[in-house]
Formats: structure tokens, sequence, C-alpha cells
């Protein structure tokens, strides 16, 4: 039997309300957990706002041939002595020696950035001359590019001393980056880019080692010999040469600076966008488990007719 449609109408059901109401007030509450708790998550986790970051990068080191050496020759506090700079071997006098010094620097692979300084240096002695103690300076240009461009004038101190007298001292280790402050994100940091010894002075106050090391130590970036391992040879150097080997490496370091303001709003926002997945995540399973068990409670059950015979 065929049925045909006799009549038909749109029912138009509106459903009117105040904004204050308990609806209303779930609703803000709900906003407000779904927006506003990612943000004091990510706020509180310690890492929303950047104030230092850290990025790995090999420096290139250049030796600058600038050396300033003092060796003791008896516990009675003579010494022998020898730098690179003129006015101060006029000052030595009768205490100058002049050495031997060879020195190689060496990229190993091939990256375009030296990787490591071998100095080797024959200091001559008198025939009753022996060594107890040798200390050693030597200045480096040191530069970074990849994020602030860094340029300045650093250099590596080492000693040694023993009780006995020796003909060998042996010293390797890592000329590492020391930060007092952050470097900042961008831009030319070059306000150490000056000889941290004035050899163009012509007093001796300048080529002392307490206050060249004083000054160096003063600044906010310096490079320091890092893990030395002195090898002390043991034996007579009297009539000969008392030998002295350096081998000092240019390791990658890891650099901390300032970040930027778009860099920080960006790690920012991708801190608040993570937590705030997460939290949307969590929010809608809760919302399908509580809706699907109020909808099984509230479907009544099927009525079943008797059966009639």
């Amino acid at each position: 039997m065929a049925f045909y449609e006799a009549y038909s109408h749109p029912a138009l059901l509106r459903y009117q309300t105040s904004v204050c109401t308990k609806a209303t007030l779930f609703l803000l509450v709900v906003l407000c957990l779904t927006y506003i708790s990612p943000l004091l998550v990510a706020y509180r986790s310690q890492g929303f706002w950047i104030k230092r970051a850290t990025y790995e990068e090999q420096p290139v080191v250049r030796f600058q041939y600038q050396t300033l050496l003092v060796a003791a020759t008896s516990i009675r506090g003579d010494f022998v002595a020898w730098s690179t700079f003129p006015h101060l071997n006029n000052m030595l006098a009768s205490n100058l020696r002049i050495p031997s010094v060879s020195v190689r620097e060496e990229d190993q692979n091939q990256d375009g950035k030296l990787d490591f300084l071998i100095l080797n240096l024959q200091l001559p002695l008198q025939p009753e001359e022996q060594v107890y103690s040798v200390q050693l300076l030597l200045t480096f240009s040191y530069q970074l590019f990849r994020m602030s461009t860094v340029v300045m004038q650093s250099l590596a101190y080492l000693q040694h001393s023993s009780p006995v007298p020796g003909a060998k001292l042996f010293i390797s280790g890592d000329l590492k980056l020391q930060q007092k402050t952050p470097l900042p994100h961008r831009g030319v940091y070059d306000i150490y880019n000056m000889s941290v010894i004035d050899g163009s002075s012509p007093f001796a106050s300048a080529y002392d080692l307490e206050n060249i090391i004083g000054r160096y130590r003063e600044r906010n970036l310096t490079t320091v010999l890092s893990c030395p391992e002195p090898v002390w040879i043991i034996g007579p150097a009297a009539g000969s040469a008392f030998e002295l080997n350096v081998k000092i490496r240019y390791p990658v370091e890891v650099i901390s600076y300032r970040p930027g303001f778009w860099e920080t709003i960006k790690f920012a926002w991708v801190q608040y966008v993570s937590v705030l997945i997460i939290f949307l995540w969590v929010f809608e399973r809760v919302k399908r488990f509580v809706f699907q068990n109020q909808i099984v409670s509230t479907i009544p059950l099927p009525m079943t007719k008797p059966h009639q015979s």
C-alpha cells in the first residue's frame, strides 16, 4: 500500500535565556581551564621565557707568537727568563737565555679551523744551572662567528714545579673558554681585542706575571688551559738545554648567550601550544567519556510486549 505526504511545515523552536546563568559561568570556567592553565604550566616549568641559551661552536684560534718564559734555576730564587718582547729582554740582562723554539699548528680534520698547537722549546743553561720550576705565557687570537662575532686576544698560562731538578717537561691540555656573563645574540663583541701583554711598555710592571694574570682574570671572557697533564722528567740538565714540549688543543665550546626577542617569543609560543594541545586532548577525552555515560544512563530500555498465543 503506497503512502503520500498530505501536508508538512517546518517547526522553529527558540530558547531564550539571560547572560548571567550557571551555564555561562560554567563556559567561562571551562575556557579558563582550557587556555589559561597551559599558560601557567608552561610558565612554571622555568622554560617559558628563556633568558639564557647555549650553542656549540669550534673557535678560530691562532697563536700570536708572543711568549714569556720564566724558569727557576735554584731553590734560593735564582731564575732565567726569555720573552718575545725586546724591552723585557733588555731588562733581564744576565738572566736572559735565548732558546730554540719551534711551533706548529695543525688542522687535523681539514675543516678550515686549526685543532691544536705543538710548541717545542730548548732552553740553554749554564753548567751550574738546573731547572726546578717553569712558568710560561702564550697569547692567542680567539674568534667566534655563529651568533655574535667575538674577536679577542687571550692567553694560556701554564706552570709546573718540582723539589728535584728536571731535564724535560711535557704538558698537554685544552684551551677552554670561560664566561662570567652570556654573550649577545648578534653584533660584534670586540671589547677585549687588545694585547694581553703591553709589549711596548718600558716598565717592568707591565711584564710582571702577577699583574698580567690579575688584570686578565678581571675580564668577563677569558681562556684557560684546562686539564693540563704535566710530565716532569727528572734528570740533570746542567751544561745542556732544558726541553719544554707543549700541546694545546682547540676544542668545540658550549657558548652561552642571551636570546633575542623574537627567538624568545618563538620558544614561548611553542611551549604554550605544546601544553595547550595536551590539555585539549585531555578535555576532549573527558568530555566524550562523560557524554557517553550520560547518554547510556538516560536512554530508556525498550518495552517488550507479552506474547499472546
